[in-house]
C-alpha cells in the first residue's frame, strides 16, 4: 500500500502490481469504522494487525493465501472515462480474457465467479490518476473471517449469506498461484508494452 501510494503521487508512470500473500491482517477502507466493521473482542483475545489503506472500499480479512493485483494508470493511458463503473468494467474484460474461468464476472463492485465473491475491489481517483486493486481470495481460513462483522451496508446479491456461503476460493478453479499471476501477465503484454522494475529501484520513490 505505501508503495502504491508513492507509485500515484510522485510518478507519472503506470503501473500493475501483483504481490503473493501477507501476514494475517484486517485491512480497512479509508472511511471504514472499525467498531461497526470488526468484531473487536476476537481482537483482543487474538490480536491481528488493522491497517486502513488510503483508498475506498469494504474491510477485508488478508493472510498467506491472499493474491493482491493493482493498477496504476494516467487518466489518458486508456479512453474509457475515468470514474468508478468504467474501470471496473475494464478490468473486468482484462480478467475475464486472463483467468478463463466461464462463470467469472463483476457484480455490483465485487469479482465473483457464479454467485461466489472471490475479489474485492478499492479504487482512488485523483486528477490525472487512479489506482484500482483487488484482493482475490486463492484461499481462505474461516477462523480469520470470523474477525469481520456483518456490515451495515452489503452487496444486494449477498443476501444475507454468511462469508464461508458467500466466498468461494479461486484455487478450486485455477491449478496454481503461479498460473494466476503468469496469466495476468501475458494478457497485459497483449494490450501494453512492458517492462519490469526490481523493489530496489523503488526505494527512491518511497524516499520521496
Amino acid at each position: 500500500l505505501q508503495i502504491e501510494e508513492a507509485l500515484l503521487r510522485t510518478t507519472e508512470d503506470d503501473w500493475c502490481l501483483i504481490n503473493e500473500g501477507s501476514s494475517p491482517s484486517i485491512v480497512m477502507g479509508i472511511s471504514g469504522k472499525a467498531e461497526k466493521l470488526i468484531d473487536l473482542k476476537k481482537i483482543e483475545s487474538h490480536p491481528i494487525p488493522i491497517i486502513k489503506r488510503f483508498s475506498g472500499g469494504g474491510t477485508v480479512v488478508v493472510d498467506d493465501d491472499t493474491l493482491f493485483v493493482s493498477y496504476i494508470f494516467q487518466k489518458d493511458t486508456h479512453e474509457f472515462p475515468c470514474y468508478p463503473e468504467p474501470i471496473l468494467r475494464w478490468s473486468e474484460k482484462l480478467y475475464q480474457e486472463a483467468l478463463d474461468i466461464p462463470s467469472f464476472h463483476l457484480r455490483e463492485n465485487d469479482y465473483v465467479i457464479g454467485k461466489r465473491k472471490c475479489g474485492g475491489n478499492a479504487q482512488y481517483i485523483k486528477k490525472q490518476r487512479f489506482v484500482h486493486h483487488t484482493t482475490f481470495l486463492w484461499d481462505f481460513k474461516e477462523k480469520h473471517m470470523d474477525y469481520l462483522l456483518h456490515p451495515e451496508k452489503t452487496p444486494s446479491y449477498r443476501a444475507s449469506r454468511s462469508h464461508t456461503d458467500f466466498l468461494c476460493k479461486l484455487k478450486d478453479f485455477l491449478p496454481t498461484k503461479k498460473h494466476f499471476i503468469s496469466s495476468i501477465i501475458e494478457t497485459l503484454s497483449k494490450h501494453y508494452d512492458l517492462s519490469n522494475a526490481s523493489l530496489e529501484s523503488l526505494t527512491p520513490v518511497l524516499d520521496t
